[in-house]
């Protein structure tokens, strides 16, 4: 019997490997989620992770929308569900219903109470619908834009805040954040670190020449324009050394543009995407790990880029920008540098340092993997949101989990006395 639902837009997914982590090491620990996909991946088979779970995917949109119309001309719909699809069909993102009534009667059938979705998007909305239509209670994990950044959507965010039993955020920055603008987020919005595991291979680049790495998609907020120029400005003046982008996305096109203008086709190389297994590989290869964060003009930035962890991790030492839940990883001067966002040539100062200064570099390869080690391993972060799940959304722990995890609070507790008697429990 599952504990609770994970709902997903899409799952799993190459840029998301974080919450396809979370959800194995949830299983693991006994709580027995219920996975659910709004979509099937979309990951070409070289990236594609292989799924250890099983995972229910919804129908096609229109074999839902068909069903849904068939139970109300049936009149097998309770009057208020016949009305909420009668209004919201005419609206932008009406998808979201007929997905949450596909869903709802299932959900019950196996005794599912409550949902927790990754990201305030089209998950989270869906998980809205399911709790308005069923009362199946809902949470969700924020992670960037799709808090930061307001929508056009008929469920807002601040409607998603309002009605979810709590709301994790990535980081303190993020936080803090919601809850300045968000007046119903104050004492429900909690912070709980994406988690990785520890299994990296150790850092062991080759001699020479000396290997850049930079990870994500191929858009503005990951800061690769920032980074090409830096390493035009190191190429001019003498410096020798390969960069390596990982990922995909809108911008491909004109990044290559911009490395050809520079005249860095033998030192910069877009990589195109690569599978969990070779990105791996390439940290271990690398000696330095570059992400050149900034924000995007919506306001939509990087959060807590879980790549950043990664190198922590396997002992890459790390320079990205003080944006966001960046200083959170990175603590300047301890673990890695910061340097200000938008600013290549202080970028390029940064990364010319640990070149010229061997032993540097050798101090914030082993102090961020510490960090990393202590902040970020994914068997504390997970445990920290299965207690969440069960003291404030009343989930209740199978045996397995209690036997794994003597101090998770027992779900009836959380039921009976409304989270009263369960706030001894830290969680």
């Amino acid at each position: 019997m599952s504990s609770f639902a994970y709902l997903y837009e899409r799952f799993p997914s190459f840029v998301q490997t974080f919450v396809y982590r979370e959800a194995m090491e949830m299983l693991r620990q006994g709580m027995a989620p219920r996975l659910i996909s709004l979509r099937r991946p979309e990951d070409s088979a070289q990236v594609a992770e292989n799924v250890e779970a099983d995972v229910w995917y919804l129908p096609e949109p229109d074999e839902m929308r068909s069903e849904a119309d068939r139970l109300r001309e049936a009149r097998q719909l309770p009057g208020t569900i016949h009305n909420a699809i009668r209004e919201a069909r005419k609206k932008h993102d009406s998808n979201r219903i007929f997905e949450a009534v596909w869903l709802g009667p299932r959900l019950r059938r196996e005794g599912i109470g409550h949902v927790h979705a990754h990201f305030g998007g089209m998950a989270a909305r869906t998980a809205w619908w399911l709790r308005r239509l069923y009362g199946i209670t809902f949470s969700f994990t924020g992670h960037a834009n799709d808090i930061f950044c307001a929508t056009d959507f008929p469920i807002s965010n601040a409607d998603l805040v309002r009605d979810a039993k709590f709301v994790v955020t990535e980081t303190d920055y993020a936080r803090q954040w919601m809850e300045k603008n968000q007046h119903c987020a104050k004492g429900k919005v909690f912070r709980v670190y994406n988690g990785i595991d520890r299994d990296f291979p150790p850092c062991k680049p080759a001699v020479e020449p000396f290997q850049i790495l930079s990870v994500g998609r191929y858009v503005e907020k990951k800061g690769f324009r920032d980074l090409i120029e830096a390493c035009r400005l190191l190429r001019d003046k003498g410096e020798r050394f390969e960069c390596k982008i990982v990922g995909d996305g809108p911008l491909k096109t004109t990044l290559d543009s911009q490395i050809d203008r520079a005249g860095l086709r033998d030192t910069v190389q877009l990589l195109g995407p690569r599978s969990q297994v070779e990105v791996r590989q390439l940290l271990s290869e690398s000696h330095l790990f570059v992400l050149a964060c900034v924000r995007e003009p919506n306001g939509g930035s990087d959060n807590l880029p879980t790549v950043i962890m990664e190198a922590m991790m396997c002992g890459v030492p790390v320079i990205s920008t003080a944006i966001a839940g960046v200083p959170e990883m990175i603590v300047n001067g301890e673990t890695g540098i910061l340097v200000a966002p938008n600013a290549p040539p202080h970028l390029a100062e940064a990364v010319g340092q640990l070149m010229r200064d061997p032993a540097l570099a050798k101090r914030f390869s082993t102090s961020g993997r510490e960090h990393a080690v202590a902040n970020f391993s994914i068997e504390n972060t997970t445990r920290s949101l299965k207690h969440l799940l069960v003291k404030h959304a009343a989930v209740k722990a199978p045996p397995a989990a209690s036997h794994l995890d003597p101090a998770l609070p027992r779900g009836w507790l959380s039921r009976w006395f409304g989270g009263k008697k369960t706030e001894a429990y830290s969680g």
